[in-house]
């Protein structure tokens, strides 16, 4: 099978690689890809929103299956784009994909059919938040209506950042909305659920924890993410139970009965408080970095798990998990989440020798004239499976320091929730 996926990211390396391992594949392209997928597949620099010039590459090059990485294009609409043109696809259509285009659209769910979540209060202008502030305490989380790269949520600890952060909204920081959720704080620990999903059935694809702050000890601002590890051992049976039960299964089955029945990868992001979980939110697609701690681990064929979502097989498949954890570090450019340089030269990855079971998975790089150059804000995703999470990081830590890109920096203390 000719094979296409979408994205430019460290998640979409790690699905292309790990997509490069089936039997069933016969060619992979990357639309555009990074440095790193230009090694395993051929990479197609167009720009993949503009569906038609996709659709005509598509065509050109005789692809059997589209593997959509990243939410803006599942939110736009790809899905049902493709699918009219026959084209074989994975991930949600335009009406699902709300799940992550639109948080006042999950809460509306969440409040319809009793999804434990943050009491929460939708506004359009910021009169609503002002009322809103006056009946209830602090701190408040405020989120952007739409998606934001993981940059349009704000816990804020006094008034004035409300006010300051939800006027930035209203007045367009986030091209995606102009409208804003105002929930209530929840203290707990934070758990990343993904599941893979068809008509008929909700497959579990792993657990992990990840690390949004920029800074150590969790400070800073909110970014992407600067790291993760999997599995989360927070996630204990009987909580898998109430995280089915009370969270997914219900939101399957509403968008089930509006005959816009779900498809694709589901990450549900939870709080977990006195050992119940709470949604924070849902992603239409893998999270990134946690992908690239997940897929790792996965004995199966992903291709045959992709395929079998699409064609509705998905009770046939067993999932199979390797014993190892794994974990993953980010490096940045400096100046990341703010304004930092593209175009830096990462001539060393050429010399640099990696241990058995690492992957350095690419996220924001570019290759030019057969050399590689940054790219983004997260750059890449040193990674590594192994029998303890002390002892992966330490290797991860040290491979990073013989690295030593100067124009970067990364955080030490991922994992420090288990560690």
């Amino acid at each position: 099978m000719n094979i296409a996926i979408i994205g430019n990211g460290g998640r979409e390396h790690a699905i292309c690689q790990k997509i490069a391992e089936s039997s069933k594949v016969k060619n992979v392209y990357s639309i555009p890809g990074n440095g790193g997928t230009s090694k395993i597949s051929k990479n197609i620099d167009i720009d993949y929103l503009d569906f038609n010039k996709l659709y005509k590459v598509i065509v050109k090059n005789k692809i059997d299956f589209v593997i959509v990485g990243p939410e803006q294009p599942l939110i736009k609409g790809i899905v049902d784009f493709l699918k009219k043109r026959r084209v074989k696809v994975f991930g949600p259509s335009k009406y699902a994909a709300q799940l992550e285009g639109s948080k006042s659209f999950v809460k509306k769910i969440c409040k319809k059919n009793k999804i434990p979540t943050a009491s929460f209060k939708i506004c359009k202008k910021i009169s609503e938040v002002k009322k809103f502030l006056q009946s209830n305490k602090l701190p408040l989380v405020v989120k952007a209506d739409g998606i934001a790269a993981g940059k349009g949520v704000m816990i804020c600890k006094k008034q004035k950042e409300v006010l300051n952060f939800s006027e930035q909204i209203f007045k367009g920081r986030f091209k995606s909305s102009k409208k804003l959720i105002l929930e209530e704080f929840i203290e707990g620990e934070e758990l990343s659920y993904f599941s893979i999903v068809d008509k008929n059935k909700i497959t579990f694809l792993g657990s992990a924890q990840d690390h949004k702050r920029v800074g150590e000890n969790e400070t800073g601002l909110n970014t992407g993410g600067m790291g993760a590890y999997s599995p989360a051992p927070i996630l204990t049976k009987p909580l898998e139970k109430k995280i089915l039960n009370k969270i997914i299964k219900p939101t399957i089955k509403f968008l089930k009965k509006k005959k816009k029945p779900y498809s694709g990868f589901l990450y549900t992001g939870l709080m977990i408080k006195n050992k119940n979980p709470y949604l924070i939110e849902y992603n239409v697609r893998m999270g990134d970095p946690e992908c690239q701690v997940i897929l790792p681990r996965l004995k199966n064929d992903l291709l045959n798990l992709l395929l079998a979502s699409e064609n509705n097989t998905l009770k046939k498949i067993k999932i199979k998990w390797k014993k190892e954890k794994c974990m993953t570090i980010v490096l940045c450019a400096k100046g990341y989440p703010g304004e930092y340089k593209k175009n830096l030269s990462l001539e060393q990855l050429d010399h640099l020798k990696i241990f058995e079971k690492m992957h350095i998975f690419h996220a924001g790089t570019k290759k030019l004239n057969g050399k590689i150059f940054s790219n983004g804000g997260r750059v890449l995703n040193f990674t590594m499976l192994g029998n303890s999470f002390l002892n992966i990081r330490s290797k991860i830590l040290k491979k990073m320091r013989t690295f030593n890109w100067k124009h970067g920096f990364f955080r030490k203390d991922i994992g420090w929730r288990i560690l």
